[in-house]
C-alpha cells in the first residue's frame, strides 16, 4: 500500500476520531440498545457480534509509543485495509474485501460513533470510530472455523437418549447437578470451557443477511456456505437442522434463532420486555481442563424462579441458538473458585418438573435419578444464555 493514500485514511479516521465523542457499537449493538435500551448485553453475546480471527496471510503494522512493528504474511498484494487509531498508537490490517458500509449515529448505552464495514459476511473488516479512539475487527477470509468434533446429541435437548459413552466422554454431562448442591463450600467437578470445539466461535450473522436454514434447503445452504456434501462438518450442520425441526417435548415451546434479532423476537415474545434480563457464565480462563471448583463463600443468589427462556449455541458454521422457555425453573448466580484459582461466575438453571424428559437423557444417567422425581440442573456453558424477568 502507498505512504501517501495510507496517511491521507489514517488522518481521515483521526478526524472523525476527534469529531465523535461516543462509543463506537455495530449494528448489532445498535439494534440490541433500541429494541432492550434497560438490558445490558451479555459478554457472550456482544463477543459474536464479530469474529476475531487473525489471517495469517495478512500484513500487520502496528505504530505506538514502543515504535513500529510490522508483520507481512503471504497474502497477495491488494484488498481492504483496517486502521485501528487510539491513545495507543495506530494498527493497521491488509487484506481482502469487497465493499464498504460505513454508518455514524449517536446515543446512550453503547452509545453511537462511526462505524465502518468492507467486504462480504465473513471477509470483512469491521472499524469503530467512538470516545476511545478507533476499533478494528478483521475477519477471517471464508467461512467461521469449524473444529471439528464428532456429531452428537445435544445435552440441552431433553428428548434424546445417551449413550454410555457419552456419559463417561461428554464433557457437558459434568455440568448436570442437583439443587441441594448449591451451597457454600460445595465442591464439583466441571469443565466450563469444553464447547469450544463445537463451534463456540462462530459468530451471528451481519445485520440484515440471511442464509437458509432448514432440511428442506439443505442442498442450498451446503452450496451457500461452500460445505462439502457428506463431510463431517455437512453432518454437524444437518444434526443441528433435525434438532430444531425436531417435536416438542412435553409442550415445550422452543425456536432456533439464526440471528441475535430473532433471539431476542423470540424471548421477548414470550417473557415481555418489563424487567427483562439476559445472562450467561463468565470464567476468568480460557482452555482451562476440568477441575474442582468450589461455591464461594459468599454463597449463591437466585435470580428468577418462575419461567425463563433458555438458548442454547449449536453446532454451526455462523450462531444458531435453540432457544426453549422453560416453565418451572429456577436461575442462580454461583460464584465458583477452581482448584487452581480460576474464578467464574456461573449461571444454573433448575428444573423442578423433569417429566417429561427421556427416561435415559444424560442427566438421569449422570445423577442417578428418575424424571420427575426432583429438580435437575445444570450449568449454563458460557456461550449459552438465559432470559428471565427480574
Amino acid at each position: 500500500m502507498a505512504i501517501r493514500p495510507l496517511i491521507g485514511l489514517l488522518a481521515s479516521f483521526m478526524v472523525m476520531a476527534i469529531v465523535s465523542h461516543v462509543a463506537a457499537d455495530s449494528p448489532l449493538d445498535r439494534y440490541w440498545n433500541t429494541a432492550l435500551p434497560n438490558t445490558p448485553m451479555p459478554n457472550s453475546l456482544h463477543n459474536l457480534l464479530t469474529t476475531d480471527f487473525t489471517d495469517e496471510k495478512s500484513t500487520n503494522v502496528q505504530v505506538g509509543k514502543g515504535g513500529v512493528n510490522v508483520n507481512t504474511g503471504k497474502g497477495k498484494p491488494g484488498g481492504g485495509t483496517a486502521v485501528n487509531v487510539g491513545k495507543g498508537g495506530v494498527h493497521v490490517d491488509t487484506g481482502k474485501g469487497k465493499g464498504t458500509h460505513v454508518s455514524v449515529s449517536g446515543g446512550k448505552g453503547h452509545g453511537g460513533g462511526v462505524a465502518v464495514h468492507t467486504g462480504k459476511p465473513g471477509k470483512r473488516t469491521d472499524v469503530g470510530v467512538g470516545k476511545g479512539g478507533v476499533t478494528v475487527r478483521t475477519r477471517h477470509k471464508g467461512r467461521p472455523v469449524y473444529v471439528g468434533v464428532t456429531p452428537g446429541p445435544n445435552p440441552f435437548v431433553y428428548n434424546y437418549a445417551a449413550s454410555e459413552t457419552q456419559l463417561h466422554d461428554d464433557p457437558n454431562a459434568a455440568l448436570f447437578f442437583l439443587e441441594k448442591d448449591l451451597v457454600p463450600g460445595k465442591a464439583m467437578n466441571v469443565r466450563f470451557n469444553a464447547e469450544d470445539g463445537y463451534g463456540g466461535k462462530t459468530a451471528f450473522l451481519p445485520s440484515g443477511e440471511t442464509v437458509p436454514f432448514g432440511s428442506e434447503k439443505f442442498s442450498q445452504i451446503l452450496n451457500t456456505l461452500s460445505v462439502k456434501p457428506g463431510s463431517e462438518e455437512a453432518e454437524m450442520m444437518k444434526k443441528t437442522i433435525e434438532e430444531c425441526e425436531a417435536k416438542r417435548v412435553g409442550g415445550e415451546e422452543k425456536y432456533c434463532a439464526t440471528s441475535l434479532e430473532s433471539m431476542v423476537d423470540f424471548s421477548v415474545s414470550k417473557l415481555g420486555k418489563d424487567h427483562l434480563r439476559a445472562v450467561s457464565t463468565e470464567v476468568g480462563k480460557k482452555n482451562l481442563p476440568m477441575q474442582s471448583y468450589k461455591i464461594a463463600a459468599a454463597g449463591v443468589k437466585k435470580l428468577s424462579d418462575d419461567k425463563s427462556v433458555v438458548c442454547h449455541k449449536q453446532k454451526y458454521p455462523f450462531a444458531v441458538f435453540y432457544c426453549h422457555k422453560a416453565m418451572m425453573t429456577s436461575v442462580y448466580a454461583v460464584p465458583l473458585q477452581g482448584e487452581d484459582g480460576t474464578r467464574a461466575k456461573a449461571v444454573a438453571v433448575c428444573h423442578k418438573n423433569t417429566s417429561a424428559w427421556n427416561p435415559n437423557h444424560l442427566a438421569f444417567k449422570v445423577l442417578k435419578v428418575k424424571p420427575g422425581t426432583v429438580p435437575v440442573c445444570h450449568f449454563l456453558p458460557e456461550t449459552h444464555v438465559v432470559w428471565f424477568n427480574y
